[in-house]
């Protein structure tokens, strides 16, 4: 890949509004951006990781500069075996940032070319996460201000 290119990662479960807000940001920086979902040992996905695979290529079907994958290795190692140098991740809060600047640190110990990319979303996105849209959802609130109309329905059906 040339050096334009980005991923970015995460557990996307599920994707949400902040993070399509993060992904057209990083399309205004990066030529091509491949959306990495992987699994977060210490949590517990509602999705699958196919699922969640195919819920971001559903919502990125007519984007060509988008490419979903999923890994279950290092960060460091999926760059490496891309040949990328860029990984774009969101901040929200100070907390995003003490776990963000550590895993910095970390991955240029590992891959000391490795560049991380922060971007911060839109403020109506900055308190968003898929754990607060699980929970709402697990209540049967309303989620349109959270995730697109795909991603609802898919949450509608999980918690049925």
């Amino acid at each position: 890949m040339n050096k334009k290119s980005a991923i970015y990662p995460g557990s996307f479960d599920p994707i949400t509004l902040g993070h399509i807000d993060i992904i057209n940001r990083a399309l205004e920086i990066f030529d091509n951006l491949i959306i990495a979902i992987g699994e977060h040992r210490a949590k517990h996905p509602l999705f699958s990781k196919q699922e969640r695979v195919e819920m971001v290529e559903e919502l990125f079907k007519d984007e060509e500069r988008v490419k979903v994958i999923s890994f279950n290795s290092l960060l460091v190692d999926l760059a490496k075996e891309k040949d990328i140098k860029f990984v774009v991740r969101g901040l929200r809060a100070i907390s995003d940032f003490e776990y963000e600047f550590q895993m910095a640190l970390a991955n240029r110990k590992l891959y000391k070319e490795l560049e991380m990319v922060f971007l911060v979303p839109s403020v109506k996105f900055i308190y968003l996460n898929s754990t607060l849209v699980k929970t709402i959802a697990s209540f049967g609130g309303k989620l349109s201000c959270f995730v697109p109309p795909e991603v609802e329905e898919k949450l509608r059906r999980k918690f049925a």
